[in-house]
């Protein structure tokens, strides 16, 4: 008899239902363990006037006072209107804003409710934002978002406080349930192409998604967000993503059973086709300074945020 592997199976009674599709008092218990968890500062550091690093991209700076003009400052910051007023060369100084945008894109594309082991993949995209909502709201940053499927694209700015933090809860509640209009090669490009309209230089920027369908377009939109934000790419996969089993296996969604009988031919190519997205993003976040971080839906989301955002540096 057929072995059997189900995507349908983690919502069994010893597993719960939240693995398939959390609800708002799952995501709502997360800030406790998310009090734990520290989110880095960019790694990438700006240049400003008078050769200080600064820890934001983008300009990420606020005017603080106005002071004479002194040998070294910058002539672009020349405050104009008291240098006029008062005969003598005044300068502006800006101070960093010590507050920051943080906008979570989470991918609710029809293959993202899927699962062989552990959770849901957008499951487990929902508890990572959920986490990391937690955190910034803890450490006074605002909080925005992104949901996207095949269907539609939703965004909402970064705001503060507890009520910024259950908006995006309950959309991440609301929103999880496949929806198969559109394509998904479509829906990720768009939804990249949107991202940098909603989120501001010097934001910190997560997206969740399997990745798959990232078009060159796509990669583009990346690469032009990674110039003023600092971008995170979460990789979320099933370990049937990385191999597929030999011989017969059935597979369901509790409504239809797919049989798959691959022979070492088939899973050799299987596995290089992963390999080679898994490395075109690597790529991808090695080129342009951003982080990619790898997450298995066996995974524990916390550890693996944990891990991802301890601070590193990298010389401007």
């Amino acid at each position: 008899m057929p072995a059997q592997s189900s995507a349908a199976s983690v919502a069994t009674p010893n597993t719960g239902h939240e693995l398939v599709r959390p609800t708002l008092e799952d995501l709502i218990r997360l800030s406790q363990p998310a009090a734990g968890l520290t989110l880095a500062r960019p790694t990438v550091r700006a240049l400003q006037s008078g050769q200080y690093l600064s820890a934001f991209k983008g300009r990420g700076m606020e005017f603080d006072e106005t002071r004479p003009y002194a040998q070294g400052d910058d002539v672009r910051n020349l405050d104009w209107r008291v240098t006029a007023r008062t005969g003598k060369p005044h300068t502006k100084l800006f101070r960093e804003e010590r507050e920051r945008p943080v906008f979570l894109a989470v991918d609710y594309r029809s293959a993202m409710f899927f699962a062989t082991r552990g959770m849901f993949k957008s499951a487990m995209a929902a508890r990572l934002a959920a986490l990391i909502a937690w955190s910034a709201r803890r450490h006074g940053d605002r909080v925005g978002g992104q949901i996207f499927s095949e269907a539609e694209s939703v965004e909402f700015k970064p705001e503060h406080g507890h009520r910024a933090v259950l908006r995006l809860l309950k959309m991440l509640v609301d929103q999880a349930a496949p929806q198969s209009a559109g394509t998904p090669e479509a829906s990720l490009q768009d939804a990249l192409v949107r991202l940098p309209r909603h989120a501001r230089p010097g934001s910190l920027v997560f997206v969740f998604s399997d990745f798959r369908h990232l078009t060159a377009a796509g990669e583009a939109s990346l690469s032009r967000l990674s110039r003023h934000c600092d971008l995170v790419l979460v990789f979320i996969f099933d370990p049937l993503e990385q191999r597929l089993p030999m011989g017969p296996h059935r597979f369901s969604d509790g409504r239809r059973d797919v049989l798959l009988d691959a022979d070492a031919r088939t899973g050799d190519a299987y596995e290089r086709s992963f390999r080679t997205r898994e490395e075109r993003l690597r790529d991808l976040a090695r080129r342009h300074g951003m982080r990619f971080v790898p997450c298995r839906t066996t995974d524990e989301p916390f550890l693996i945020l944990q891990q991802s955002c301890r601070p590193s540096f990298s010389r401007a």
